[in-house]
């Protein structure tokens, strides 16, 4: 497996496109969003947590599509694990992609964690998953903002991103963290 590799601000994501729940194939160059597109990485069908946080980002979806910002959720589960993912979490307005590779997944970042059998949900891990990462990719394909996990916990609440998207829109503020050689800026 290739090494985890962090993106860098004002520069091209990895291309990245993934089969969608209910037919269909998701590609990020393919979205022309007013400003970003947000790409949320969640663990599977086996985490509790990303079921509750998918599901209130599903009841904010109107809110990302007022600011110009279109949103897909994604994992390495398979087809029927990301089914009843959709089904069992009550996601009725996401885009929820499936089969995400896991040198996909190392190429954005993520980190991969291995099984630890079956969790509180009643349903077993994958031998190997990527763990929670979230992305604003601006519509020319370059990062704005990127956050990974190693762990479920935590995550940006979407309503703190919703006014951070209120004020980085307004003040048309710009991708922070972009150094990638201190010794040269």
């Amino acid at each position: 497996m290739s090494a985890r590799t962090p993106l860098m601000p004002r520069q091209n994501v990895p291309e990245l496109s993934v089969p969608l729940v209910g037919g269909g194939t998701w590609t990020l160059g393919d979205q022309s969003p007013e400003n970003f597109t947000m790409v949320v990485f969640y663990r599977g069908l086996h985490c509790p947590i990303c079921g509750q946080y998918l599901k209130d980002l599903d009841t904010k979806l109107a809110e990302f599509a007022k600011r110009g910002v279109n949103v897909v959720v994604l994992s390495s589960d398979n087809e029927d694990r990301a089914t009843t993912a959709k089904q069992k979490w009550g996601l009725e307005n996401l885009d929820l992609g499936y089969g995400l590779t896991l040198e996909k997944a190392r190429e954005w970042g993520l980190y991969i964690s291995t099984s630890n059998g079956v969790t509180s949900s009643g349903f077993e891990e994958p031998a190997l998953f990527s763990e929670p990462g979230l992305f604003l990719v601006r519509p020319d394909g370059t990062l704005y903002f990127g956050t990974v996990q190693t762990m479920p916990f935590a995550r940006p609440a979407f309503d703190q991103i919703l006014g951070a998207l209120d004020f980085v829109i307004a003040k048309n503020y710009p991708a922070r963290g972009e150094v990638i050689d201190h010794t040269n800026p």
